[in-house]
């Protein structure tokens, strides 16, 4: 069979393919941000690997020789979308452009993803496991990317990683806020 030669990661129209690996490889998360679950296909990135990140609950990938992430190219994302999408993934991670390979056909392609952007971090370990996210995670993550997305409409919105922050800290205090009166 011959190589396929890779496509470009936006189409006619502003339609990007976007390869994703954590969160948004659940449906619920996706359709809380965007209002709809776009076509996917399975897909391997090569030579990177998907870590653990100390205090979160969401991975990272960086650049690592001989390892692979599986995931899902999520297509037909439209300018706006891709924009919220940036802000959704805020500060701690900067869109590239990777080469990745469909697993239900082997074509290649170009599509952007998000890559930790502090390389050098001690906080990243092991590896994140999606099966397991879903488990213990997707209801309380779906509950705070709704929280995003409502933010998002605000004059002056938190950025994603204050929404996960203050989230997280309203689900360690147990009712702190209830007071008893006398």
């Amino acid at each position: 069979m011959a190589a396929t030669a890779p496509a470009t990661t936006t189409a006619a129209g502003g339609a990007h393919s976007v390869f994703v690996y954590g969160s948004l490889m659940a449906d619920e998360v996706v359709s809380a941000i965007l209002n709809r679950v776009p076509a996917s296909s399975p897909a391997l990135l090569t030579d990177y690997h998907r870590f653990s990140v100390k205090d979160r609950i969401y991975p990272a990938i960086l650049p690592v020789e001989s390892k692979k992430v599986a995931g899902r190219v999520i297509m037909g994302i439209s300018d706006a979308e891709l924009i919220v999408l940036d802000a959704f993934e805020d500060y701690e991670y900067v869109r590239r452009t990777v080469q990745i390979s469909l697993t239900d056909t082997a074509e290649t392609m170009l599509a952007d993803t998000y890559v930790w952007s502090d390389a050098k971090d001690p906080d990243l370990y092991g590896q994140w496991d999606f099966e397991e996210w879903k488990k213990l995670h997707i209801k309380d993550f779906l509950t705070m990317t709704l929280g995003f997305v409502q933010e998002l409409e605000q004059p002056e919105p938190k950025t994603r990683v204050e929404t996960y922050q203050s989230f997280m800290h309203e689900l360690e205090q147990p009712e702190s806020s209830t007071k008893v009166e006398s």
